[in-house]
């Protein structure tokens, strides 16, 4: 059954999605928003862990299931026009390239891989196929980063040419994003937070890693193969630094600071949800503080992408916005291996965030029990977020 077969059973056509990898983030965050956005619906479950496929199955009333190996079996099923993938980082090439050739809508987690190498093979696959490809950068569709945005944008600030941020928290160390170096460390699960921020405050791509510091911390209970703590500097055109720090092994903080040569933007929490974002810009002696409900961030994302399925729009968001991410967090890693500067290959991305079109004000859901699988701080309760 297509998209198009559904508007006869519902009062507007929805998009059929498969959820692709059910840890934490699928079964936390965005499972429990699918069905208020109202355009979209979960038709079935791809995993090899038999138990999530049985209790998650009954709890969203999805009857098809596959596991990992049955992927190729399950594109070709007609059970889901479109994948949600949220799978570890560097298994979403495995996924992505033959959805794409099937026809299959790819929503995919970010980074969009682990290597620009991984990322130009899905590149080269998404301009051949009739289907869609967008990277789940959430915040490009909440409020408060979109007022920021055309703050910054109005030149309410002046000339912007600084960005600092820091963005940390305490990790479990037997959580799995230990346990394979730096492929789930900080810098990949992390880093594209400030990382497309600065991008995004700036609009302009990086063109050095200038230096890439990080430090091991053998009291973390972390195996010693990754930097759990990691500082960066980049530098943009015309004269603009971005600097920024990640950690596995600090107290919860995620911020954000934009200045520019009238005033200064600051947002906490930058990156993370559950709470009202917090918005203060300074002229001088002049504070003014503006608050922005929390939202549905998964549920948003979704439901814009259903929408540029639907009338056959192209996202903003797509392959080459998560391409333009990884080149830089590939830079670091290098940096932070060689501890040399990394000069960038050349790169410009012409599109950017509409920040009209893309605004996305769902109500926050609440926090489901999870099905083998844990949140990855140390001692995490699983709250309302509403």
């Amino acid at each position: 059954m297509g998209i198009k077969e559904l508007v006869g059973m519902d009062s507007e056509p929805k998009v059929r999605y498969a959820i692709v990898g059910l840890g934490d983030i699928a079964q936390e965050d965005m499972m429990p928003g699918v069905d208020h956005t109202g355009n979209s619906r979960i038709t079935a479950l791809v995993t090899s862990d038999a138990v999530k496929a049985d209790e998650l199955g009954r709890k969203y009333d999805v009857e098809a299931t596959y596991s990992y190996e049955q992927f190729e079996a399950a594109l070709a099923s007609g059970t889901f026009d479109a994948i949600y993938l949220a799978t570890p980082n560097w298994r979403h090439a495995e996924f992505i390239i033959p959805a794409l050739d099937a026809g299959i809508h790819v929503l995919t987690e970010k980074p969009l891989e682990v290597s620009t190498a991984k990322c130009k093979q899905i590149l080269d696959v998404a301009a051949k196929s009739a289907a869609k490809l967008m990277v789940a950068y959430r915040l490009h569709f909440e409020p408060g980063t979109l007022d920021t945005i055309s703050r910054i944008r109005a030149g309410e600030l002046g000339e912007v040419h600084l960005f600092a941020s820091t963005f940390s928290q305490l990790v479990d160390p037997d959580n799995h994003r230990v346990k394979n170096g730096e492929l789930a460390g900080p810098v990949f699960d992390m880093g594209p937070y400030p990382v497309n921020a600065a991008r995004y405050i700036f609009e302009d791509e990086p063109t050095e890693v200038v230096s890439a510091v990080g430090t091991r911390h053998p009291e973390s209970g972390f195996p010693q193969d990754f930097f759990d703590t990691v500082a960066v500097t980049l530098r943009f055109p015309k004269e603009r630094l971005a600097q920024f720090n990640l950690s596995y092994f600090a107290s919860s903080s995620n911020s954000l600071f934009a200045v520019g040569t009238k005033g200064t933007i600051e947002l906490n929490p930058s990156y993370t949800f559950g709470r009202p974002i917090e918005q203060t810009i300074a002229f001088g002696k002049k504070i003014e503080d503006h608050s922005f409900k929390n939202v549905d961030h998964f549920g948003g994302e979704m439901k814009y992408f259903s929408e540029c399925i639907l009338n056959d729009e192209h996202p903003e968001p797509d392959g080459e916005e998560g391409f333009a991410d990884v080149r830089i967090l590939e830079g670091i890693v290098t940096a932070l291996q060689s501890n040399k500067s990394v000069v960038l290959e050349p790169f410009q991305r012409s599109r950017r965030i509409d920040t009209d079109r893309q605004k996305m004000t769902l109500g926050a859901v609440s926090t489901p029990e999870l099905v083998h699988a844990g949140n990855p701080a140390r001692g995490a309760e699983k709250k309302p977020k509403n």
